[in-house]
């Protein structure tokens, strides 16, 4: 029996956003290039929750939740020349990278911003506030999840 897990994972909201993922119903979470990220999406199982949270904009923060639908499989962008995400040295046999299919499930009712979460003592270890953390997945344990929803 698999216990759920609660993750974290980062878009661009000009590349990917929570309103696209709406719009979408389910996507594959496709180009991640980071081998601690990747090997935090092959830990992931269908049900599983995940805090959408846009990177790299005015505002930064967790913006909605999706759960993972279908578990890690090789990300298809890593074999096509075409795809900013090619990966010559990745093979069909032995393929070096994973995505994970996401369902929208809610927006939040405003953003959790970066800064908030850095402000509170109750995440002084949670990855994302780490300093120099740039990680595109992360875990989210039970506590962290209750914690911020509650800042909602």
């Amino acid at each position: 029996m698999h216990t759920m897990n609660h993750w974290l994972m980062k878009s661009e909201p000009d590349e990917f956003s929570i309103d696209d993922l709406k719009t979408r119903k389910t996507e594959p979470w496709s180009g991640v290039r980071n081998y601690q990220a990747r090997n935090y999406l092959r830990e992931m199982h269908a049900g599983d929750l995940v805090f959408f949270y846009h990177s790299s904009c005015a505002e930064p923060g967790v913006v909605g939740i999706a759960s993972v639908v279908a578990a890690a499989y090789p990300d298809p962008t890593q074999f096509d020349p075409k795809s900013d995400y090619f990966d010559a040295k990745s093979t069909r046999a032995a393929p070096r990278w994973s995505l994970a299919d996401v369902k929208f499930k809610r927006k939040l009712k405003r953003v959790i911003s970066l800064t908030e979460l850095k402000d509170r003592r109750e995440l002084a270890d949670f990855a994302l506030t780490r300093p120099g953390n740039r990680l595109s997945v992360l875990p989210v344990t039970p506590a962290q999840w209750e914690f911020i929803l509650s800042l909602e």
